[in-house]
This record gives C-alpha cells, structure tokens and sequence, in this order.
C-alpha cells in the first residue's frame, strides 16, 4: 500500500479526518475499515492510519505511531530554477525533480520561454498551472515515499528571481556552450545547497546568461551533447547525487 499525505495538525488522541482525496482513493482501492496504511504530513512527519469508516467524501482515521522520518531527503537543498517549457514537459520535469530529490522548484519565464504567464490577462491561467504543478509534486512524493513536500515557487520571471533570491554557496547555470563541466566542479567542492538553472526550450539567452554571471553563476556544461529543457535538469539533479552521496 502506498502512503498518502494527509496534511496536519495531527493528533493521537481522537480520530482524524480524512480528505477528499485521501477518501477517494482509499474506495478506488477498496480498503476496508479496520485496515491500515501510511500517512505522511509532508513536514516530515509519518504514522499508521487505520480506516476507521468512508462516508460520502470524507471519513475518518485512527493514527498511531507518529514519528519523524526524514531519511530519504539530502542534508542539502537542491533548487531547480527551472525555464518555463511548453506542453506537458513542465509536468514532466516538477514529477521527476520531486523522485530526483530537489527541496525547491522555481518556475521561471525567460526570454525563449514558449510559455508565457505573467502577463496581467494570464494570471488565472498561472494560478490553475501552479495549482496542477502543486498535485504533481504531492503525488510524486506520495509515489516515491519522500515524506517532505518540496516547495513550488511562484511563477516569476528570470530576472526577478536574481534579485529576489536567497543566496546559497553555489550558483550553477547549464549551459550547452559552457567549456567547464559540472560534474568537475562537484567533484571539487563539498556538499552544499545549490541552484541548478536550466533554460527553456533553446535555453538562456546570452543576455540572461550575462545576467547570471554578474549574479554569481558558474556556466557549467553537462557534456558533449545538447538536451532537450526536460532532461537537462533531471541529469543535472542526478550528477549532484551522484558525485555529493
């Protein structure tokens, strides 16, 4: 049985309400009252759930054996700034950053973005993005027992979020015309938190990698060949683990 996140305040005590999702999944799956199955409430949190009954949208649960588990995160963060891309290559990517492991997803307009939502008239439409991308990342979690949500940035556009941004110790820029390579510089420096920026379809402009550099970016390359926006960035999240873990 997988685990499902059921958002907190916990508590031991009384039963717990069950949301709607969790509700409806538990009938697709047919799960009786008196089974059991894991709950995590995306802070770290983790516990058995026994279904004590399913009505209409909702019902309840018993938990027991709240614990902290964290052991599937990094003791560093990884925050992918990741290029707006067209089609469903965003939900593509926010899924598999999410089992790669980030801690944070940046999504960001940039100037070769095929998809554009800062525009005033596209706000609903990038609320309703965000919201389907937020989804994404709790399935994912749920599918790959992390038991801490990532966190999904606002929609922000590429030089905002150099102003904006907290600064961690690395800073790192893939670019397919960058003569260093990334796994050189990991192998080079200790575990920290780090950026990863990955540009949209044709990927930064040079003005947005000038930017960058005056941001304190490095332009690393990921190797020989030119990937595709939604594969940069899992290989770069995983060339982390790689050589860091």
């Amino acid at each position: 049985m997988p685990q499902f996140y059921l958002p907190g305040p916990w508590e031991i005590q009384k039963p717990t309400t069950l949301t709607p999702e969790v509700a409806h999944h538990l009938r697709v799956r047919r799960v009786q009252a008196g089974e059991s199955f894991p709950v995590f409430d995306g802070k770290g949190q983790v516990a058995r759930a026994e279904l004590l009954l399913l009505s209409g949208k909702t019902g309840q649960v018993q938990l027991s054996n709240i614990h902290t588990d964290t052991h599937r995160e990094t003791p560093y963060a990884i925050t992918l700034a990741q290029g707006l891309a067209g089609g469903d290559k965003m939900d593509w990517i926010v899924e598999k950053a999410v089992e790669t492991g980030v801690q944070s997803i940046v999504p960001l307009q940039c100037e070769r973005s095929l998809l554009k939502l800062l525009r005033p008239s596209d706000a609903d439409r990038a609320a309703k993005r965000r919201l389907h991308w937020a989804a994404i990342v709790q399935a994912a979690c749920e599918q790959c027992d992390r038991t801490v949500l990532p966190t999904l940035e606002p929609i922000q556009s590429f030089e905002t979020f150099l102003t904006t941004q907290p600064a961690p110790a690395l800073k790192l820029l893939l670019s397919p015309d960058a003569t260093d390579h990334l796994a050189d510089v990991l192998a080079a420096t200790p575990p920290q938190n780090c950026i990863l920026m990955i540009g949209p379809e044709g990927g930064h402009s040079p003005a947005e990698e000038a930017l960058a550099i005056a941001a304190g970016y490095q332009l690393l390359s990921l190797g020989e060949r030119i990937l595709r926006t939604e594969t940069a960035g899992i290989v770069a999240i995983t060339t982390v683990h790689a050589i860091w873990r």
